[in-house]
């Protein structure tokens, strides 16, 4: 008995879409949605929030590389 077939949603759009090696775009469903979401990468739509530390952080957690 084969195993089920796993599918995924597709991040862009939300079809289902079967994790198989003949699911050329995977996890996309498209082409379209593929370029879609690389769009949105290269006009920086996605983000990760950056923490800035002053200098008072680094002395007080000691990972400061100038005190070697």
């Amino acid at each position: 008995m084969a195993p089920p077939q796993r599918t995924v949603n597709c991040p862009q759009c939300g079809k289902p879409v079967p994790w198989t090696r003949e699911s050329r775009f995977r996890p996309f469903c498209s082409e379209r949605c593929k370029l879609i979401d690389l769009g949105a990468w290269a006009s920086e739509k996605y983000r990760a929030p950056a923490v800035e530390r002053d200098d008072d952080d680094i002395a007080n957690d000691g990972s400061d590389p100038k005190s070697d």
